[in-house]
């Protein structure tokens, strides 16, 4: 256990020397994925839960694709699949891009994210109180304004329980990396187990990080709901 720890201590958190490996390129996945996904969820939650059939109907089809096929699928269609196209590769700013193990990756991650961070603002929007609405229309907010100054910024606090679990799910799901070869933490912790042959203590080493990573991630999000979501306790 010891050797182990002293030969592979700098690939399972940060490097190999070449390359970003292990916890580092776990949750460089994670917040990447992450933030792009959360970006583009922002319009299509509007869009989500619009009026227009032309505007909720895309999006509508988009969340239910994403959300009722397995990720690991996404990423195999991402990283083999649309490169096998003739036309993809036949663009050299395509072959480019999905040539890439990590680009497909990533892709993969953050529209599937989108899709649940999409459903869970859309819904968030439909639960906002009406008054409150209401009365930002009284003082003269509508339209872009609307979204823009209270109902997005209220459906994101209000959303915060539920997104968290999200996060905590692209966490794990970032363990689908490796077979994209991407260098992630159980690539490391699986090449450790092949070359020492200690299997046990190589992946108990990956579940420590991943246990650790979780718990943080846990307590900046009830210290985030504290801060923002203390309007909505007993008696406020």
């Amino acid at each position: 256990m010891i050797e182990l720890i002293q030969e592979y201590w700098r690939p399972f958190l940060y490097s190999d020397g070449e390359q970003l490996t292990g916890l580092a390129m776990t949750l460089w996945l994670t917040s990447l994925s992450l933030c792009l996904g959360f970006i583009a969820a922002l319009p299509l939650s509007i869009a989500r839960v619009a009026c227009r059939r032309r505007l909720r109907w895309p999006v509508q089809c988009f969340t239910y694709l994403f959300r009722g096929s397995p990720l690991y699928i996404q990423l195999l269609i991402c990283y083999t699949g649309i490169y096998s196209i003739a036309a993809v590769r036949e663009q050299p700013l395509l072959d480019a891009f999905f040539r890439d193990a990590l680009n497909c990756t990533v892709l993969a991650f953050a529209l599937n994210t989108c899709a649940y961070t999409t459903e869970i603002f859309a819904g968030a929007i439909r639960a906002m109180p009406r008054g409150e609405v209401e009365a930002a229309r009284a003082l003269g907010f509508d339209g872009w304004k609307l979204y823009v100054y209270l109902v997005m910024p209220a459906v994101v606090r209000r959303s915060l329980p539920y997104y968290s679990n999200e996060v905590i799910f692209m966490l794990h799901s970032t363990t689908l990396a490796f077979t994209a070869t991407v260098a992630d933490l159980l690539k490391v912790a699986r090449d450790a187990s092949s070359t020492t042959f200690l299997t046990f203590e190589s992946f108990a080493i990956a579940a420590l990080l991943y246990l650790l990573t979780t718990f943080a991630l846990v307590g900046l999000f009830r210290l985030a709901e504290r801060r923002w979501l203390s309007f909505l306790g007993p008696g406020r």
